[in-house]
């Protein structure tokens, strides 16, 4: 059987720009695609291995890094979609198809034959005239093979086989049931006086939830467009503590989905993992490829952040309390169902900041255009919608993006609202990274941002939350760190940088969100066309340090969480949800709540590649806040600054040492100061 005949994989794209032909692609067309991809590597390897000639670095590490386009070209797509537009027939040929992946990784890193030349060609490192790039490229693959088991006895590579194959299945159910768990859960609510308290924007969103569920009523579920407005405006205490536990609480039922035992086996395998290759444990094994380096330079920002943030953060929610209890009486305890609730209030009495009364200026469409004509005015890029570019979802926008001198850059994904098949979250993600062909053929990236904005209803556009506009500018940050790469080597360009790197170029990108200048592009009520009135934007600066302290302790807890599950030297088998209290006590701020556990619905660390990493966000804050004090310094749309962040950090990708691009921009190592002035701290 010919496995090619209407194949779309297995073809040359005719598509614009050779873009992912989704409207061809079928189900069955899966696993002949990634059977074919595995065969194809396999004749790449085994014609390296079995070259006769002395090992070198263009016979050897050249074609290893060029091989395996059509398995990735296949891959890419299963997993981005298992993400964005999964359903059960994708998931179920994704469980099938892991082990035999997994098998096929294996088999290549733990090739002695394939070990042994790129050994030969990287102890000649030292004598070899190569340019940084490809010397980066020796040594990360070097490092590859030797980080994956390559240099194990051939019983410890069996174990390791047998590790990183239950690995891959683990992770993959893990999401799986968090993601059944979110779209089971229904709050039907039948009558008006359930709805006290929540804007008309939340109550026509769940009136058009319910219809498209046929429910009479309105019907509210756990996704974040339903979810964090409920939290935060419903009058009703009792459904506040309803949905709160029920999205709290995800996973830990008697059933399917319980993830405690996947939780317990994900870090024991991971921490034998890296005890089996000679690592302390699994974050030591970690952070040898992070800026932080150790968990002893972790531990150190995270403790200087307790030790900072710690005093204003109870400060900040003893003010919320004190509102409750003026409010509801002296005797009101308040409960983690009860924070979101109060601290609206609270912000709104401190600052008259109503992220309602805001929503008509974020019309999707206009804030799109904003989003898109700062990176016009930073870098001279610009967007035109291509409908000729295939989609995989009626929802998702394709764009063509052109550099300042007209040529064409890349293209851009955009999907904005939640679906059943689509995990909660906002992401930025490739389904082709760009590289450099042989011939000098710059090859041009294909990016996707990913988002769950509140969606529009019968008769309203969707209006954004501010924290929504904050996200997209977030996810478009990583976007531009894909789109503006200029690399040798695809495995080094974009966002294949160090992971507590890799949060700089998006947490850059939120500074612009309180900027009065920026906002004034775009942000215009949707029925009036009036602009955002100036006062109205001096309440968003000057509510935009609200409750800054407790933010930053929330997300130091879920580093330490993180950290104490992957610094582990014991396999686990205890309670998880009691392990976890304990690892983050002491960032906590309030009650504890008994049944609640993060860790089994905590995708980031369990499943989506922060393990031992968490902390990367704070880490990059520390480098956002130190990188945007230069374009305050020089006038926030200054092209000459925003020139010098694309040349030295956005299209270097992975190319030099992290610190050496951000000094090579900001002239120094970046401290701090920036940060702790930002919030207000000091």
């Amino acid at each position: 059987m010919n496995t090619s005949v209407n194949n779309p994989f297995l073809q040359p794209y005719a598509t614009p720009h050779e873009t992912v032909p989704f409207h061809l692609i079928r189900l069955e067309h899966y696993e002949p695609a990634i059977r074919e991809g595995m065969r194809q590597e396999d004749e790449e390897i085994a014609a390296i291995v079995t070259n006769t000639e002395a090992p070198t670095f263009a016979n050897t590490i050249l074609p290893l890094a060029e091989s395996g386009k059509l398995l990735e070209r296949v891959t890419t797509v299963l997993f981005n979609l298992m993400s964005a537009e999964t359903c059960d027939e994708l998931e179920a040929i994704a469980e099938k198809m892991m082990p035999e992946l997994s098998e096929h990784s294996n088999n290549i890193s733990l090739s002695p034959e394939l070990f042994a030349r790129v050994k030969a060609v990287y102890e000649q490192r030292e004598t070899l005239t190569l340019t940084p790039e490809e010397r980066q490229l020796l040594e990360k693959t070097y490092d590859g093979f030797r980080r994956n088991g390559a240099n194990l006895s051939d019983a410890d590579k069996e174990t390791y086989r047998r590790l990183s194959m239950e690995l891959s299945t683990l992770t993959l159910r893990f999401s799986q049931n968090h993601l059944k768990e979110t779209n089971r859960y229904e709050l039907v609510l039948t009558q008006a006086e359930q709805l006290q308290g929540l804007p008309p924007s939340a109550v026509e969103a769940a009136a058009h939830t319910a219809a498209e569920k046929g429910k009479e009523g309105w019907v509210i579920t756990l996704q974040a467009p339903s979810y964090v407005p409920f939290m935060k405006y419903s009058d009703c205490r009792d459904l506040r503590r309803e949905l709160y536990m029920a999205y709290n609480t995800q996973c830990t039922h008697d059933n399917e989905q319980n993830n405690f035992d996947i939780v317990r086996q994900l870090v024991n395998h991971r921490m034998e993992l890296a005890r089996l290759l000679g690592y302390t444990d699994y974050a030591d094994y970690v952070l040898r490829k992070r800026m932080a380096e150790d968990s002893a330079h972790v531990y150190r920002l995270l403790d200087d952040l307790l030790e900072a943030y710690t005093p204003a953060a109870h400060r900040e929610v003893a003010e919320v309390e004190a509102l409750a209890r003026r409010l509801e009486g002296d005797d009101f305890q308040l409960m983690p169902w009860d924070f979101s609730y109060y601290s609206e209030k609270l912000k709104n009495e401190k600052y008259q900041f109503d992220e309602e009364a805001l929503r008509p200026y974020f019309e999707l469409s206009r804030v799109k255009e904003g989003v898109f004509g700062l990176a016009t005015r930073l870098y001279g890029i610009t967007f035109r919608r291509n409908p000729d570019i295939p989609v995989y979802h009626p929802d998702v926008d394709a764009y063509e993006v052109f550099d300042t001198d007209g040529s064409y850059l890349a293209v851009l994904y955009t999907d904005f609202h939640p679906r059943a098949g689509k995990r909660s979250g906002a992401w930025m993600t490739s389904y082709k990274e760009q590289w450099t062909e042989a011939d000098g053929t710059d090859s041009r990236p294909h990016v996707s941002v990913t988002m769950n904005f509140t969606k529009p209803t019968a008769d309203k556009p969707a209006l954004l939350t501010f924290s929504e506009v904050t996200t997209f500018l977030h996810e478009f940050g990583h976007a531009l760190h894909g789109m503006f790469a200029r690399t040798r080597f695809q495995s080094m360009s974009g966002t294949n940088v160090y992971w507590d790197f890799v949060e700089l170029p998006s947490q850059f990108m939120e500074n612009f969100a309180i900027e009065k200048d920026f906002l004034h592009t775009f942000a215009r009520h949707y029925q009036t066309d009036a602009p955002i009135p100036d006062e109205w934007i001096q309440r968003i600066v000057d509510a935009s340090n609200f409750n800054v302290a407790y933010s930053c302790l929330r997300q130091v807890s879920f580093g330490l969480l993180d950290m104490a599950w992957y610094t582990r030297r014991e396999p686990f088998s205890g309670d998880v949800a009691a392990y976890e209290r304990q690892a983050w006590q002491r960032a906590q701020l309030l009650p504890p709540v008994d049944g609640t556990c993060m860790s089994v619905q905590f995708g980031h660390i369990m499943s989506g590649g922060y393990s031992a990493g968490y902390y990367s966000y704070k880490w990059a804050e520390v480098l956002d806040a130190d990188a945007f004090s230069v374009f305050k310094q020089h006038g926030i749309f200054d092209r000459a600054t925003a020139d010098s962040f694309r040349q030295h950090i956005l299209s270097k990708g992975g190319t030099e040492h992290p610190m050496t691009l951000y000094k090579r921009f900001r002239g120094q190592e970046p401290t701090i100061d920036a940060l702790l002035k930002r919030n207000g701290i000091k």
